[in-house]
């Protein structure tokens, strides 16, 4: 069974990570999230679940107004084309819905299938908001609290400009 939003924030808090919550109604898409967020500080983002034609799984989480053209991408990555990974990957390997995936939802990935990419300007704000493993709230963490969860998870991300 996937983590549910209550594990994770058990997990944050087991690391001693702070973290604050906010609920709001489903957000699907980044414009959803501008309309709807409010007054909820610190750098909003995007976070996309890739496939390449090889195989390998990406996690790519970046500013919400970061460009990202994913038939260049990969070139910097080092992978083969990229596409998005379909919804039922997304829920076998992340454990979430298509709408709710971040860099939490890395508490799922046991197996450390999926390759983690992180903004270099987005890690420079504070601080960063992500969905808890549903789109029906938002969390906020520091960028060292992001870098410490994900390390919790298994994985070594690597931290890159992403785009324009």
């Amino acid at each position: 069974m996937p983590a549910t939003r209550s594990e994770l924030f058990a997990r944050l808090d087991a690391l001693g990570i702070d973290h604050s919550t906010v609920t709001h109604p489903p957000l699907f898409t980044v414009e959803e999230s501008k309309r709807l967020r409010g007054d909820i500080p610190g750098a909003h983002t995007k976070n996309l679940f890739l496939k390449c034609k090889k195989g390998s799984l990406w996690l790519v989480v970046a500013l919400e107004s970061a460009g990202i053209e994913l038939k260049k991408f990969h070139t910097r990555i080092g992978s083969g084309r990229l596409s998005f990974g379909k919804p039922e990957l997304m829920r076998e390997v992340l454990g979430v819905e298509p709408g709710s995936v971040s860099p939490f939802a890395l508490i799922n990935d046991g197996d450390n299938r999926v390759s983690v990419i992180l903004d270099a300007a987005m890690m420079a704000c504070d601080p960063l908001n992500f969905h808890p493993l549903e789109n029906t709230a938002t969390t906020a963490i520091s960028s060292p609290g992001l870098l410490d969860f994900i390390a919790s998870c298994g994985h070594c991300p690597r931290t890159m400009e992403i785009g324009s």
